[in-house]
């Protein structure tokens, strides 16, 4: 059972990833906007585009594991749905745990991108030739909460304490 502690350091640690995601966007709105001033007022700053892409994929990766522990991931719910009892908690299981792996994957060959980056010193081929294993941190970072808020709500759902937001998710209809 995860203790009351626990559970406020993983929350944290999901709002914490989130707020670093939306600095990330903002960090991106600042980039947008150079880039726009720099065209009305014929400035160039070199890889406002560069960093632009690498603060977006950033910011992408670090929400989503508080995306995740909100109920907001789109889920396919058309065979979920008729499912009720044992059946429904069996594929629920099988579906967290599969995640948790394909998660805990990411998170490893993402970190192993970074790694590789550092060692072999690669470079961006745009004209602003940042090493890239430092935009990579975004990702292999927010990879790593993404595989950590996977196993927690795995470890949730075997302890009979997840809590499922099916009631508002008939709601959303994008």
């Amino acid at each position: 059972m995860t203790s009351a502690p626990m559970r406020k350091l993983l929350d944290a640690l999901y709002d914490s990833a989130a707020a670093l995601a939306a600095l990330f966007m903002i960090g991106l709105l600042v980039m947008v906007l150079l880039s726009i001033f720099g065209r009305q007022f014929h400035f160039y700053l070199r890889g406002t585009d560069a960093y632009a892409g690498y603060l977006m994929a950033g910011a992408s990766f670090l929400a989503m594991a508080h995306t995740l522990k909100k109920g907001e991931h789109i889920r396919v719910t058309l065979i979920i749905g008729w499912l009720r009892g044992a059946a429904r908690r069996g594929v629920e299981l099988w579906s967290l745990t599969a995640s948790s792996l394909l998660a805990v994957l990411l998170a490893f060959y993402s970190c192993r991108l970074v790694w590789q980056s550092l060692v072999f010193n690669d470079m961006s081929t745009g004209n602003d030739a940042t090493p890239l294993w430092i935009p990579q941190l975004g990702m292999a970072v927010g990879s790593v909460i993404f595989a950590i808020a996977f196993i927690d709500e795995t470890v949730l759902e075997w302890q009979g304490r997840r809590a499922h937001g099916q009631a508002d998710e008939l709601l959303r209809n994008e």
